[in-house]
């Protein structure tokens, strides 16, 4: 499967990448059960010229893991799709593949399919230097989106700022010395969504409130 180049291509994991034996064994598994699957990490989505940069956790089994386009092909990637729709951050693609961001990017703590959906801290170290890169290459970006306890702990250290000092929250915002801003948000997983935790208000608030910072 052959996909678009990605916007930050330069910052990208190789598609053999070797950092994480057991993600390794998982993707090397997949590509023989499941041979039309991207099963390779999952590049970046949106624009290079992005002011927002959203920190997901990892790629889904049948998402992203499956289309190799990040939130793409699963229930948690639908939330997040409707609701930077509903603030005219994406345009939905007719034939049903990955929406059109604008002014936004979608990046990954972690960019290989863990077993369970569950990366381990290990691994989300493995991965950083990735994330790093891909927020290096993004000068003009300022806020950023983090999506669950993991992404916020890897978006702050790549950034250069100090956990003790920025506690995850939902809807808690971190200004790092620099002026860039993350702001928390639980994980629109399909768990989350069933159980009550994160509601589609609660994530088009983190979003309206990105927007709002941008423009104030």
């Amino acid at each position: 499967m052959d996909l678009a180049p990605s916007p930050l291509a330069a910052t990208e994991p190789p598609r053999d990448c070797p950092r994480c034996p057991r993600l390794v064994a998982l993707r090397e598994r997949l590509r023989v059960e499941q041979p039309d699957w991207w099963n390779a990490p999952v590049p970046a989505l949106g624009e290079a010229a992005a002011w927002l940069v959203i920190v997901g956790l990892a790629p889904g089994r049948t998402g992203a893991n499956r289309t190799g386009l990040a939130f793409t092909g699963d229930a948690a990637g639908a939330l997040l799709f409707a609701t930077l729709a509903r603030l005219g951050l994406a345009s939905p693609d007719p034939d049903g593949g990955a929406p059109t961001l604008a002014g936004a990017l979608i990046l990954n703590a972690v960019r290989c399919l863990p077993p369970e959906n569950k990366p381990t801290p290990e691994e989300a170290r493995a991965c950083r230097p990735f994330l790093a890169a891909g927020a290096a290459a993004l000068p003009a970006v300022r806020v950023y989106v983090a999506l669950g306890q993991l992404a916020h702990q890897s978006t702050i250290k790549a950034l250069g700022g100090r956990l003790p000092k920025a506690r995850f929250a939902h809807g808690a915002e971190h200004r790092l010395p620099d002026g860039r801003v993350v702001i928390d948000s639980y994980h629109c997983s399909r768990y989350n969504q069933q159980t009550g935790r994160l509601t589609p208000a609660m994530l088009e608030a983190v979003f309206a409130r990105a927007v709002a910072l941008r423009e104030g």
